[in-house]
């Protein structure tokens, strides 16, 4: 029986798994995620009855597919969160946007601002108090004829940040049903 994701690495410390686009990272109980596929598969394959300890240090919204490290001890999970702190994971994104991207490489900077009661996150005035400084560097990769394929990597990590950022500019990601 297949678990419902690609193993892209597993050792006694983590687990790195393809996370499939429009699955959850984690969810509350009851709700399908990535979590919950994974510690099923690793339940499966130990003692019944045995806790399976899963950390989660950093996250993809759930249309987004791309690689996600899960700690399988507490002494991991607090190795790798503090390296994702400490910005010594190097991540890279794959956006595909609306439109023709120009310049051809840019850093864009915003202030973001969470909805209260909304999963959503705007674009707000540097003088908003709740607002919190974002910044996202993109180069273009390739031009369609309707579409950019940008390379991002981001200096801070805020939720929804590409989309909102992207969307704000006039090149939401395609699909993105809440902010395209």
């Amino acid at each position: 029986m297949s678990p419902g994701f690609d193993i892209l690495h597993e050792d006694d410390a983590c687990l790195v798994a393809a996370k499939p686009g429009g699955l959850l990272t984690q969810a509350p109980l009851g709700i399908d995620s990535l979590e919950v596929r994974i510690k099923r598969y690793l339940q499966s394959r130990g003692e019944p009855g045995a806790e399976i300890y899963l950390g989660v240090p950093h996250r993809l919204d759930r249309p987004a597919s791309g690689a996600i490290v899960f700690a399988k001890t507490r002494k991991a999970a607090q190795k790798i969160s503090v390296q994702f702190e400490r910005r010594f994971v190097e991540k890279t994104y794959w956006a595909l946007v609306s439109g023709h991207v120009e310049p051809a490489e840019a850093t864009w900077t915003d202030h973001l601002k969470k909805i209260y009661g909304q999963p959503r996150t705007m674009i707000v005035d540097s003088s908003d108090a709740a607002g919190q400084h974002a910044v996202l560097h993109y180069r273009t990769l390739r031009h369609l004829p309707n579409a950019t394929l940008l390379e991002i990597t981001l200096e801070t990590g805020r939720t929804h940040q590409i989309r909102v950022q992207c969307a704000s500019r006039g090149h939401p990601l395609l699909g993105d049903e809440l902010y395209g």
